[in-house]
């Protein structure tokens, strides 16, 4: 049988952007600049996009269930699952809440982490006006425990790629604690890089979540290919 496609283009997901799919649950490959949910910027939210390709793919004409599990921040590129029912998405929120779905980012950065490995606490504030997080290395008052791992996988040209193994999931998290290290990620001005990418992306990019499946009790392990932008392609070599 012929696989799927939407050709429209106005719903700019197509079959090739799903990276796992059934009854319950669906995994997309979210591009960098693409925001998960409808914000003040007015623009088509990726719920959105997949709830009108889940909708033109199986003809429901009042539309479909489409639960958002969990958040990357826009200029953050990778797998992000969706419920496609209120069960999983009850479930899923249970196994994230209680730790059990490990995910694991790639970063580029420009300065060699020191030490090359190793585990990251701090405590985090995010100001919700200016949308940024602030890492205090003791707990202050309304803060939020923060702990990562991560790894140096490699250099390439200068820039160095970094696996990145978050244990509790804060806004901006992986960014502001790789800062930390005087290793802010390219592209993201935010946090320290000295200049911002012209493609409103940094180089953050969710590569893998694990998990055991909360209806069929199966483990799902869902990889994302790295983007084809011209960049991110030179790393698959140090993979």
């Amino acid at each position: 049988m012929a696989k799927f496609e939407i050709v429209n283009p106005k719903f700019d997901i197509t079959d090739k952007d799903i990276l796992y799919e059934d009854n319950h649950l669906i995994a997309v490959n979210k591009r960098a600049g693409d925001i998960v949910q409808v914000d003040d910027t007015g623009d088509e939210s990726l719920d959105e996009k997949v709830k009108k390709y889940i909708a033109a793919k199986y003809n429901k004409p009042n539309g479909a269930f489409l639960g958002v599990v969990h958040r990357i921040d826009r200029p953050v590129s990778g797998v992000i699952m969706f419920a496609k029912t209120s069960k999983a998405l009850e479930r899923m929120n249970a196994l994230f809440k209680s730790r059990e779905v490990h995910k694991t980012y790639l970063a580029v950065v420009r300065h060699r982490p020191v030490p090359e490995q190793g585990n990251l606490i701090h405590w985090l504030i995010k100001n919700p006006q200016k949308n940024v997080t602030k890492a205090y290395d003791h707990e202050v008052n309304g803060s939020m425990r923060s702990e990562l791992n991560y790894k140096l996988l490699g250099e390439l040209n200068g820039y160095y790629l970094i696996e990145v193994d978050p244990i509790t999931g804060r806004p901006h998290q992986i960014r502001v604690q790789l800062s930390t290290l005087n290793c802010p990620i390219v592209g993201d001005n935010k946090y320290g890089y000295p200049r911002g990418s012209l493609k409103k992306s940094i180089c953050l990019h969710s590569r893998r979540i694990q998990f055991i499946h909360p209806i069929k009790k199966e483990p799902v392990d869902i990889f994302a290919p790295l983007p084809k932008d011209g960049f991110w392609e030179k790393f698959e070599q140090l993979l």
